[in-house]
């Protein structure tokens, strides 16, 4: 960042107020917006006795977000106390009759765990009751069609135009050549012929990375929605694993969502290569592993180690796949350069959202090619 002139320091310490003709740009005019939003609307909103995150949570998720980009730690853990005391946040969730106006949404819920660390016990458990509610709400709403799709998928078997006879499909054969019956014979000389080839009955391994970055909250919500549905899948292995600049595996968490998600830690920084490390200690059968990485791809750490992890993944033979984000909120700010890194290894990088993530799974299962959902 440039350095500010004296001028712009005491503009910074004092406020916009003390000079409207000094601007600031760039950095410094974020963390000028951070601080004022904290301690000028903030002590405005509590002198007035108002509190409210719906409408706010996303403009405070932002916020979050920038303080931990401008503000080393110990100073972002300052910030937040005081978000939680001046902003409402405190007082909404130990307040019944403000509680109960509260409609538990993804934004919400990532805002509340960016923040459980300053919450105060009272508010920490109801701002659990608050995440159990919505995550209850996106089970009723993802877990038929995610496991119906996965269902469909096992059952599928590739096409084959080359089948063994005990691999053809007898009544789409018979359809297909339908036109080529010759009555003299009494019967159906085909000229193509159909089959499946069998697929065996052998345990699928998925792995879901998720990039706990402050900017992966709402991907972070819903893969621990859709990862404890899979978790039930008996045939699918199912892996859970975190990280930012460490990793954490939260698979034996998957059978309860909400503590998976008071687990995690969002807010720090990224180290894919590590985590990529990590998951090739848990594949032992690489042709039948799916590894979802779910990140913006913005590595904090080296490039060229993600690039060479995700290389030694593909030669094992493991399928990956790089979600940009799994959220309702479209397409994500990504880096372009990573994800271009990682097409050049054959590994598809794209956004999705919750309801078109069984069809990407089901996909990856059945070893299509998932570049037609990017």
């Amino acid at each position: 960042m440039e350095p500010l002139t004296h001028e712009q320091k005491w503009r910074l310490i004092l406020g916009k107020e003390a000079d409207e003709g000094l601007a600031l740009e760039g950095a410094w005019e974020t963390i000028d917006e951070a601080l004022e939003l904290l301690y000028e609307e903030g002590e405005a909103a509590r002198a007035e006795r108002q509190g409210g995150l719906g409408a706010s949570a996303p403009r405070l998720r932002q916020w979050l977000d920038d303080i931990r980009k401008y503000f080393p730690k110990r100073v972002v853990q300052v910030l937040q106390q005081d978000a939680v005391q001046r902003l409402g946040i405190e007082r909404l969730l130990t307040e019944p009759e403000l509680l109960e106006t509260l409609t538990p949404d993804v934004q919400l819920a990532a805002t509340l765990l960016s923040l459980k660390g300053a919450l105060s016990d009272e508010a920490l458990d109801h701002a659990r009751q608050l995440i159990r509610r919505l995550a209850d709400e996106l089970r009723e709403k993802l877990e038929f069609p995610l496991l119906q799709a996965l269902h469909r998928a096992r059952r599928t078997r590739q096409r084959t135009r080359h089948p063994r006879p005990s691999d053809i499909h007898m009544d789409q054969t018979i359809r297909k050549n339908l036109k080529h019956y010759q009555p003299e014979l009494g019967t159906i000389i085909p000229e193509t012929i159909i089959g499946q080839q069998r697929k065996g009955r052998a345990l699928h391994h998925l792995i879901l990375l998720i990039d706990q970055s402050g900017s992966m909250g709402e991907s972070l919500v819903y893969s621990a929605i859709c990862g404890s549905i899979l978790a039930q899948v008996p045939s699918l292995r199912t892996h859970f694993v975190v990280f930012d600049t460490s990793v954490a595996d939260l698979s034996e968490l998957l059978d309860d969502p909400v503590e998976l998600l008071f687990s995690t830690q969002l807010g720090g920084g990224t180290d894919i290569g590590q985590a990529l490390a990590y998951v090739r200690q848990l594949v032992h059968a690489p042709n039948e592993t799916i590894v979802v990485l779910i990140s913006d791809l913005y590595e904090g750490l080296s490039k060229q180690r993600v690039q060479t992890e995700a290389a030694q993944l593909v030669h094992l033979g493991v399928r990956l796949v790089a979600l940009l984000a799994l959220s309702d909120a479209g397409r994500p700010a990504y880096d372009r350069d990573m994800a271009h890194r990682l097409g050049r290894l054959g590994v598809p990088a794209f956004s999705t959202t919750p309801d078109a993530f069984p069809e990407v799974m089901a996909a990856a299962i059945r070893g299509e090619d998932l570049a037609r959902f990017a």
